[in-house]
């Protein structure tokens, strides 16, 4: 490694680390003030019976493994780049509108997003689109935006980016994925098929309501890397998981202004991801969000996308076309069924 790159590793590392711990450094200095419970008091868990356990992880649990023996066209691996076009809302569902927090989100739709569409068609690259309606009821312009190559998709990610865990009722989150389903419906011609839930959270009650809805596929949880059936209560839901992780999403890496002084070794975490998914012959979930994907950062996506494309047998796709492979092809039974090196 040489001086500029080892330099910049190190940089890089404090300021991940600061990143990632902070949130752990503000619990401490909660528990050293009592703020905390402690004791048993605090991990209930512990005195929770087997069944009482069990009971706990019931509404939502991995089904069975969703790898098929074959992509299309004999593919090697399937990349979905998904784009989470929040903009301001998780602000204005917090019922946050002080104007300078809120203008800083608004940048997703009159920069982000414009300069993300420009970079996937000069790539010839699809893209999943989870916005919550809300986003684009205040900037109309993104649904014909999206829409105008034909090679897009869009897809549900709430009504306002809302937190179905601190909602905790059925009815209200319900109603507000229909009040979102009815919207794209009409803006777009076509009902979603897929839904990723706001800040990737789920209630006891989504699972039933994703499967009352009639939805293809989720994109909200990461219990593999590869695409898997949701189960609940010891049920197939027919449901689709088509996974994420906090490892392949710009967010924990980027939500703090000027946190890196260069995004170069936050997109070699993501290449290194799909040198892995490549080798294994597996799947790629890729999320980026507009209004935190500035100059800088857009030049290294680009980069990504583009060595992708040079790579033999990458399959990119919208999460309903990997959706609706997986659900109509022969699987393997494990998620490394299919590993083998590169020819």
């Amino acid at each position: 490694m040489n001086q500029n790159k080892s330099k910049l590793f190190n940089v890089g590392m404090v300021l991940a680390l600061f990143v990632i711990l902070g949130p752990g450094v503000g619990v401490l200095k909660a528990q050293e003030k009592g703020k905390t419970k402690t004791g048993a008091e605090a991990l209930p868990g512990i005195n929770w019976s087997v069944d009482q356990l069990k009971q706990a992880v019931a509404p939502v649990r991995p089904g069975r493994v969703l790898l098929p023996v074959k992509w299309p066209n004999n593919a090697r691996v399937a990349v979905v780049i998904s784009v989470d076009a929040d903009n301001e809302t998780f602000l204005l569902a917090a019922g946050n509108t002080a104007p300078a927090p809120v203008a800083n989100e608004e940048y997703g739709a009159t920069e982000g997003l414009p300069r993300i569409l420009a970079m996937l068609d000069r790539l010839d690259v699809p893209c999943t689109f989870f916005t919550p309606a809300v986003s684009t009821i205040i900037a109309p312009q993104m649904i014909p935006q999206i829409m105008k190559s034909g090679k897009h998709e869009i897809a549900l990610h709430g009504w306002i980016h809302e937190s179905v865990e601190i909602l905790n009722d059925p009815v209200l989150e319900e109603k507000l994925m229909v009040q979102a389903i009815e919207h794209y419906t009409k803006e777009t011609g076509k009902k979603p098929v897929g839904s990723r839930t706001g800040s990737w959270q789920f209630s006891s009650y989504t699972m039933g309501i994703e499967q009352k809805l009639g939805l293809l596929y989720d994109s909200s949880l990461m219990a593999m890397d590869v695409p898997y059936e949701l189960m609940s209560n010891g049920k197939d839901t027919g449901v689709v998981e088509l996974p994420v992780t906090w490892v392949q999403d710009d967010y924990p890496y980027f939500v703090v202004n000027g946190s890196l002084p260069s995004p170069e070794l936050i997109f070699q975490v993501y290449k290194d991801e799909f040198e892995m998914a490549y080798r294994e012959g597996t799947f790629l979930m890729l999320t980026f969000h507009p209004q935190i994907e500035r100059r800088s950062r857009i030049l290294y996506m680009e980069q990504l996308i583009a060595y992708m494309k040079t790579k033999p047998g990458v399959w990119f796709a919208t999460a309903e076309q990997v959706a609706k492979w997986v659900k109509s092809n022969p699987t393997v039974d494990s998620p490394f069924g299919r590993m083998q090196e590169p020819q």
